[in-house]
């Protein structure tokens, strides 16, 4: 699991718990001005992400690491229904792959932000829907 922070123009993934070891990386940080943009990725233990250089797969059940498929990805992923997309450019990798607790409220937040709307002091997804209204 990791949880997306986007905080002073920054668009931060902090990988949790056993994850680090698995994915061997702990952050990813890259300025959210090359953050095209983010999507639900249900899919993305089914799809077939490249050979991996870095990390730990096991096909359908867990994808953490680098992987390499004519662009370099980031993945963590246990949970194919909680992944989210995250898309780059000007960076080393592609895309971000990423399970996260609150798909919908981070890709939500990330596409704000992108887009101009976010507040910049966003970090982790809402407890309840009470608190979607904070996002932005």
């Amino acid at each position: 699991m990791t949880i997306v922070e986007i905080t002073d123009g920054h668009l931060r993934v902090v990988v949790e718990g056993m994850d680090k070891v698995l994915a061997l990386k702990s952050t990813i940080e890259v300025p959210l001005a090359h953050v095209r943009g983010a999507s639900s990725s249900p899919d993305a233990l089914r799809e077939p992400h490249g050979l991996r250089l870095l990390g730990t797969s096991v096909p359908g059940v867990i994808a953490a690491g680098s992987f390499y498929d004519g662009e370099w990805l980031f993945m963590d992923v246990h949970n194919r229904a909680q992944a989210v997309k995250i898309e780059l450019d000007h960076e080393h990798y592609a895309a971000l792959i990423v399970e996260v607790e609150d798909p919908a409220a981070t890709v939500r937040t990330i596409n704000a932000a992108v887009h101009g709307l976010g507040s910049g002091g966003w970090q982790g997804a809402p407890r309840d829907a009470s608190d979607a209204s904070d996002l932005t």
